[in-house]
């Protein structure tokens, strides 16, 4: 891993300590040698997480789609900013950007983009390690819906190790950096 993606919110949630998390992701992201791909604002956790980068003088690198940076949204310290159309575009290009993949708390812009990226890594588009830095549970009942997926028969078992969920942001990317992708690349099976 050299450039790790980050998605998470635009806001800061409710009590610190959603900000404190994404400043410390940010801080032992550039502690450990790894660079940020990320949204490209400075607002709410997204802001969080590359100040946390950058106090340790780390890289940056934003995405941001044009009508975003026309609101002033746009992160002006960071290391490098690219201007992108849309939202899809964005994707598209964190995607190429980085070799993993974060999910910090955020609401259904985050979930989206989490989603389409696990999509991607099921269908073998991909075969990046995605964490979840699941802070105060945050994430407790999308983890119990995926179980539930699994239990209903919508989502292969082996699906399961697609998603490497964590408290801690050491414990975390320690998992990412030893993740291996699935052999199998093929997405479904016909019995």
């Amino acid at each position: 891993m050299k450039y790790i993606a980050v998605f998470c919110g635009s806001s800061s949630g409710n009590g610190g300590e959603f900000i404190e998390q994404a400043t410390s992701l940010g801080e032992i992201i550039a502690r450990k040698g790894y660079g940020l791909v990320y949204g490209g604002a400075h607002v709410g956790l997204m802001g969080a997480v590359a100040d946390g980068v950058l106090s340790q003088g780390g890289e940056v690198i934003g995405v941001i789609p044009e009508f975003l940076k026309k609101k002033e949204l746009e992160h002006k310290s960071i290391t490098k900013i690219h201007v992108v159309e849309t939202m899809h575009d964005r994707k598209a290009l964190m995607n190429e950007l980085s070799d993993a993949v974060i999910a910090l708390p955020g609401g259904y812009g985050t979930l989206e983009e989490l989603f389409e990226m696990l999509t991607w890594s099921q269908l073998a588009l991909h075969k990046k390690a995605i964490g979840i830095l699941n802070v105060n549970g945050y994430y407790d009942p999308l983890i119990e819906m995926s179980e539930k997926m699994i239990e209903k028969g919508f989502l292969k078992e082996e699906y399961r190790k697609l998603l490497i969920v964590e408290s801690k942001v050491d414990n975390l990317l320690d998992k990412m950096h030893k993740f291996e992708p699935l052999k199998n690349d093929k997405w479904f099976e016909v019995k």
